[in-house]
């Protein structure tokens, strides 16, 4: 607590550690129900989350808290670090005054439920199974909108949960500078063919426990601390923060086509690095957490686009690889990095290239626009998905499982995150350009040097957690603010040699 020395502050803070204990609850149980929970635990770990959830908010709206945060607000002098705690707690506390306890435990056993009947709705690839429970989601999407208040339309105020000041106003221009330039460049790549819409590994199969060994072992040497954190198997990878010294990450291992679980694992890695390099100095207050979802993408998009897909990590990584899996045998790097760098339209967004990746999140941007903005029918969310696939990346999903009910945001009630991903993965080019013209990036993923890049991110962007705004923070970094062009140089550059 050396860095805080207000007194108001400090107080604060030691009533702020059952809040963040609470925070820590939730996020095991919230681990436990997409790992190891029994699949009939559902309505229980529901009542119990939404408890939980209002269990926060009275301790935060406590006249003891209230007091000392007034107080705190008064004085002046404060330091970056204790500016950066009333900011963040100011956010909560608008968010706690907002919501009512009833509306906070209503969508907690919402998104529990809803979790159980969007997997089975998935497994069936029936949307009508899933279609009740996302009814009642964008319902209580657009009241949590209007009880959180907004200056322009009602979809702000959720994007502003994931992504501090984000507005659909700043989005607009971003997309559509992705839907003007982005198919253009698609078309090109596919005509010059250096890197094929298909590759033969592919189809191939693979043997699972093979594949949990070269990921740990891949791991250990990109430098995931195995006492801090585990490796796990859920539907959907994620990554979750229990405590500074526990940061949990899973993976999938679908039956072949092993780059999929790979890329996925050194994705959660991305995000896992980030909590596990705040300063701990910040622990356990409200700003030693990462500061925005767009800013966490940014890290998992760079491990996973920049430093895994690059040749330089297939080179000096090829012999772990044939090491565990003997379906690469006959196959040299080069083959592997086109192989990991396939591009074509696909229908699954997490399995989608580098390439096509922005023009997913842009159909999700569009359809989230309108469940909030506009009172649009749920059961015409289907066709309206299938017509967007097919405008934008020219394919039409066969069914609704790798269609609209593919991914797993919609059934946690996070309406507004989507949009992250494509912040966080134009950041990630900006982050590789400044970093390679200061350390030279590619040079050290030759030599297998990843402490450097680690610590350039620890440096530049990991220690300083929420103490400054997403936007403050990124110009700190790298000296600009998000510039889609830069992306699109680096997908020219890389894709097209230009």
């Amino acid at each position: 607590m050396t860095l805080f020395k207000n007194k108001y502050i400090r107080k604060l803070l030691d009533l702020y550690r059952d809040i963040w204990a609470i925070n820590s609850a939730e996020a095991l149980m919230g681990w436990d129900l997409d790992t190891y929970m029994p699949k009939s635990a559902h309505r229980y770990r529901g009542i119990a989350l939404g408890r939980l959830s209002t269990l926060s908010q009275r301790l935060m709206l406590s006249e003891e808290f209230r007091k000392q945060y007034d107080k705190a607000r008064r004085e002046k002098n404060l330091t970056i670090e204790e500016k950066g705690v009333l900011r963040v707690l100011g956010r909560e506390l608008h968010y706690y005054d907002s919501l009512p306890p009833n509306f906070l435990r209503e969508l907690a056993r919402t998104t529990t439920n809803a979790r159980k009947s969007w997997l089975i709705a998935k497994k069936k690839k029936r949307y009508e199974k899933f279609l009740p429970s996302l009814k009642k989601i964008i319902e209580l999407s657009r009241r949590k909108a209007e009880l959180l208040g907004y200056k322009d339309k009602p979809y702000d105020a959720l994007l502003d949960l994931y992504e501090e000041g984000l507005t659909t106003k700043r989005l607009e221009p971003l997309f559509r500078d992705i839907k003007h330039n982005l198919p253009r460049i698609v078309k090109k790549i596919l005509v010059k063919r250096v890197f094929p819409m298909n590759h033969e590994l592919e189809s191939k199969k693979y043997n699972k426990e093979a594949m949990e060994k070269l990921s740990k072992e891949l791991l250990k040497r990109i430098g995931y601390p195995f006492n801090r954190g585990r490796l796990d198997v859920s539907a959907h990878p994620f990554t979750i923060d229990i405590s500074p010294n526990d940061v949990r990450i899973t993976t999938w291992y679908p039956e072949k086509n092993f780059r999929e679980s790979l890329l996925a694992t050194i994705h959660e890695f991305g995000h896992a690095l980030y909590e596990l390099q705040i300063s701990k100095s910040l622990s356990m207050t409200p700003i030693g957490i990462g500061v925005s979802l767009g800013i966490h993408e940014s890290q998992s998009r760079f491990w996973e686009n920049i430093v895994a897909k690059s040749k330089q990590f297939i080179d000096t990584n090829l012999s772990l690889f044939k090491k565990h899996l003997s379906i690469l045998d006959q196959y040299d790097s080069f083959e592997l990095y086109r192989y990991f760098n396939t591009v074509k339209p696909s229908l699954i967004r997490v399995k989608a290239d580098e390439v096509t990746y922005n023009l997913h999140i842009l159909i999700r941007f569009e359809i989230e626009k309108e469940m909030i903005n506009k009172d649009i029918d749920p059961r015409e969310l289907p066709v309206m998905w299938n017509e967007k696939m097919e405008k934008y990346l020219g394919i039409t999903p066969k069914n609704d499982a790798e269609g609209i009910l593919q991914d797993v945001h919609w059934s946690q009630g996070s309406i507004g995150y989507f949009p992250t991903y494509t912040i966080g993965t134009l950041l990630a080019a900006q982050i590789a350009r400044k970093m390679d013209r200061q350390i030279k990036l590619y040079k050290r993923i030759e030599e297998k040097d990843y402490s450097s890049i680690r610590n350039w991110l620890r440096e530049r962007i990991h220690r300083y957690g929420s103490i400054y705004t997403p936007e403050r923070l990124i110009r700190i970094a790298i000296g600009q603010s998000l510039d889609p062009e830069v992306f699109m140089e680096h997908i020219r550059r890389k894709y097209l040699f230009e």
